[in-house]
């Protein structure tokens, strides 16, 4: 039989939600939670058990089956299985914005709360966007390997001829409108871009206005844009959403960007777009799988095209400000909890 959360509220004294002692699991790295710890006495009365993020149910289940919270890395699964056998789990919590692997049925059914750390991280993940169309537009691989080499003018005079595109002259297409592309779009607005956006449901005049934004259909988006750039959640309609239908509407001289998630991109689509020369280059923050391995089709690129692809680690979001801000909220949301009050940004 599945066990609703069914607990009565606990009265809402500022004492009680300082004292309210909540089972939490932490699948996280110890020694991060600690520094980014808020200074709230909920925060620093607890007693958490922390695991690694990649243990195993069954450890979970070892270490700790009456937990009530758990704390999850973003890309950590949580199955309904783990969720059946913790009855008295009541939060599930991702450390960051994504919660695609957590079993979100599931938790309804269960009467457990999902949240994520919505806006958090924008302006972080918005900086890493911009530096990674700029690194692209720059030739910046290119440029670093050349003057090492001892041969910087070789570069510069063949730079001259071929030219090289300000950000500013470029539209740049925004898949997905939600707290991280809008930052992106008011740090583009600095450098003069125009800017388009695709969602499935068009914004308001007002909101368009304000962010300095058109709306564009996808097919068109992807066909008239200089740069496009992923910033929409992984769900079944987005999954692979850049495919080779998609890479073929992009201009020859179009550049790919992807902060979102490694899973909206057909990696060997792309890969054969680059190989085509249909696409001019990528900046990729996110791929999937994650961990990435050394052989990845977008890792293990031939010489001729391993300076049109520019790759980070998945380190847009973490920031030391926006730990700070997520954990913050974290807590916050385990305090309710213990409290018996609804956290904030439920996604389920």
């Amino acid at each position: 039989m599945i066990r609703k959360n069914t607990a009565p509220a606990a009265p809402e004294t500022e004492q009680n939600k300082e004292e309210t002692p909540l089972k939490i699991v932490i699948l996280g790295a110890e020694a991060r939670y600690r520094r980014y710890l808020p200074d709230l006495p909920f925060a620093r009365a607890q007693e958490p058990v922390y695991l690694d993020k990649d243990s195993t149910e069954e450890q979970i289940l070892a270490a700790a089956p009456d937990a009530e919270a758990l704390f999850v890395d973003a890309i950590t699964p949580v199955s309904g299985a783990l969720m059946e056998r913790m009855p008295r789990l009541r939060l599930i919590h991702s450390e960051g914005v994504a919660f695609d692997r957590i079993d979100l049925a599931a938790a309804r059914a269960r009467g457990i709360d999902v949240c994520n750390n919505k806006g958090c991280n924008a302006a972080a993940v918005a900086e890493q966007t911009v530096l990674l169309m700029l690194m692209l537009l720059r030739h910046a691989l290119e440029g670093d390997r050349m003057v090492r080499q001892g041969r910087q003018m070789e570069m510069k005079e063949r730079s001259m001829v071929e030219g090289i595109t300000e950000l500013g002259a470029c539209r740049v297409g925004l898949v997905g409108f939600g707290d991280i592309a809008k930052a992106t779009a008011a740090r583009l607005a600095a450098f003069g871009c125009e800017i388009c956006y695709y969602t499935p449901h068009r914004r308001a005049p007002e909101e368009e206005a304000r962010w300095g934004v058109t709306y564009l259909p996808l097919e068109e988006l992807a066909e008239r844009c200089d740069i496009v750039s992923l910033h929409c959640a992984v769900t079944d309609q987005t999954r692979n959403m850049v495919d080779e239908a998609f890479l073929a509407r992009m201009k020859p001289t179009a550049y790919l960007i992807n902060t979102g998630r490694g899973d909206l991109v057909d990696n060997l689509a792309l890969r054969r777009a680059l190989e085509e020369g249909r696409v001019a280059g990528a900046g990729l923050d996110t791929l999937a799988p994650e961990p990435v391995p050394a052989d990845h089709p977008l890792v293990d690129l031939p010489p001729e095209l391993r300076d049109r692809v520019v790759l980070s680690p998945h380190l847009g979001g973490i920031t030391e400000g926006a730990f700070r801000r997520s954990h913050l909220h974290m807590w916050r949301n385990a305090e309710r909890v213990a409290a018996g009050e609804k956290p904030d940004n439920i996604v389920n």
